[in-house]
Order: structure tokens, then C-alpha cells, then sequence
């Protein structure tokens, strides 16, 4: 990361959004992540949970940069950060904000990982729960939250 394109931090604010209200950047961050970078096709993308999800939206001046949403039953997903927003510690941040969410509903945490974003998430805490399986054509790996006692 050349120290000319690093962001602060500081300015990056995560908040929970109602899924109505925030469509357009959710729609936006998803739509280039998942389907024109990844070739996801949209209609996979988009589907029945999402009316149900608690969305989260990173925003880094002002600006839509992240996005994931959290499942009823536990699963974190739809992870995506905007390319010029990555390598720069806002996926961990987003994903720390994501387990928070799920630990003060007491869900057992789990999401689907494409395998290349396997070791950023076992760094995080998670563990590999399955074989590998292909999702929208690309390979994937459920994973499950190791709860850490605080000492």
C-alpha cells in the first residue's frame, strides 16, 4: 500500500441502516464487488433475505465504501468493500462491527468465505466448518466464529 493512498481510520463510520432507506448503497457496492468484478450473476445476488437482514454500510467522507448484512440466524454476508477502499484494515473493521452485532443477540456466528478470503478471516477468529463448494461459480468455505474468553 503506497502511504499516499492510505485513509484514515478515524474517518470511517460503520452504522446499521435500514435496508429501504440505504437500497442505493447497498446496491452500488454490491453490484460492483460482486457482480462486475466477481461475475456474480444478479440474480443470485440479490434475494429473499435481504428485507430481512440487519444491513451495515461503511462510509468513509461521507462517501459508501463497505457493506455486509447479518442474517437472523447468525450468518454474516454479503461482505464488500470498494477496491480503492481495500488492503487498508476496513474489511476487519467492518467484520469486528458484524461478530459485535451477532454476539448481542447471542447468534452462533458463521459465513460462507470464497476461498481466497479464507486466511483474512481465520486471523479474525474464524475456523473452516466444511469441504469446499462452489457458490455463484466461485469456491467457497463455511466458517464459524471462535468465541475467545476475555481474560
Amino acid at each position: 500500500m503506497r502511504m499516499n493512498n492510505a485513509i484514515n481510520l478515524y474517518k470511517v463510520i460503520i452504522k446499521t441502516c435500514d435496508y429501504q432507506e440505504c437500497l442505493s448503497d447497498i446496491q452500488h457496492i454490491r453490484t460492483v464487488v460482486f457482480i462486475e468484478e466477481q461475475s456474480v450473476p444478479a440474480a443470485l445476488e440479490w434475494d429473499k433475505y435481504d428485507t430481512e437482514c440487519i444491513h451495515v454500510l461503511a462510509y468513509y467522507d461521507n462517501k459508501p465504501i463497505a457493506t455486509a448484512r447479518l442474517l437472523k440466524d447468525g450468518h454474516i454476508g454479503r461482505m464488500a468493500v470498494l477496491a480503492e477502499f481495500r488492503q487498508q484494515h476496513i474489511g476487519q473493521k467492518l467484520l469486528q462491527y458484524m461478530i459485535n452485532l451477532a454476539q448481542e443477540k447471542a447468534l452462533k456466528i458463521q459465513l460462507s468465505s470464497q476461498q481466497h478470503a479464507v486466511d483474512f478471516y481465520a486471523k479474525q477468529g474464524f475456523y473452516i466448518t466444511s469441504d469446499i463448494y462452489m457458490d455463484a461459480g466461485i469456491p467457497h468455505y463455511d466458517m464459524e466464529y471462535k468465541q475467545t474468553e476475555e481474560v
